[in-house]
């Protein structure tokens, strides 16, 4: 059985990720072409390396030490599934929380655990003001199905700096 649970500063570090498979093997992709989105065939494997880790769990430390949540899946002790979401509304009418990650092992996938994961999101942000959730979504096909079936639709406004950071996203919101 899956707990999910709120994961503290203490516990983020390389090893909690050991036994999480970040793998994932894209074939098709959404890019926007001329104003509309297409999908395109755009093949890679999309994997981890040690430094992303360290980078992933930088970035989780600076999430729940500013505020924000970091919830884990965990299935036997061991981590599954993870989202977290930032504290700090934004956007013209600060009615953005930004779901900052959101991943299930690729052992786990199709079992649910992303669906609570993100409802769980959901309900924090709207506990913590936010009117709609900002996702900058990778823009894998399964990837993209999964948002459309949370109800994600195109942001309304896009952030910048997500826009910046990883061009290839899919820039979607959720309304609370």
């Amino acid at each position: 059985m899956i707990e999910y649970r709120a994961v503290s500063a203490g516990e983020l570090d390389r090893e909690l990720f050991r036994p999480f498979i970040r793998h994932q093997v894209v074939v098709k992709c959404w890019r926007r072409d001329g104003g509309e989105w297409v999908i395109r065939d755009d093949p890679f494997i999309d994997d981890w390396s040690e430094e992303d880790y360290g980078f992933l769990v930088s970035c989780l430390k600076n999430t729940v030490s500013t505020g924000g949540l970091v919830l884990g899946a965990f299935l036997d002790g061991e981590l599954k599934g993870f989202a977290s979401v930032e504290p700090e509304l934004f956007g013209g009418e600060h009615c953005y929380l930004d779901l900052s990650s959101i991943h299930v092992s690729e052992d786990m996938r199709g079992q649910g655990i992303g669906a609570a994961l993100f409802a769980a999101a959901k309900d924090w942000a709207r506990a913590h003001g936010g009117r709609k959730l900002y996702i900058s979504a990778h823009s894998a096909v399964e990837s993209q199905a999964f948002y459309r079936r949370m109800g994600c639709v195109e942001a309304q406004e896009y952030n910048r700096k997500h826009v910046e950071a990883e061009p290839f996203d899919c820039q979607l919101e959720c309304v609370l």
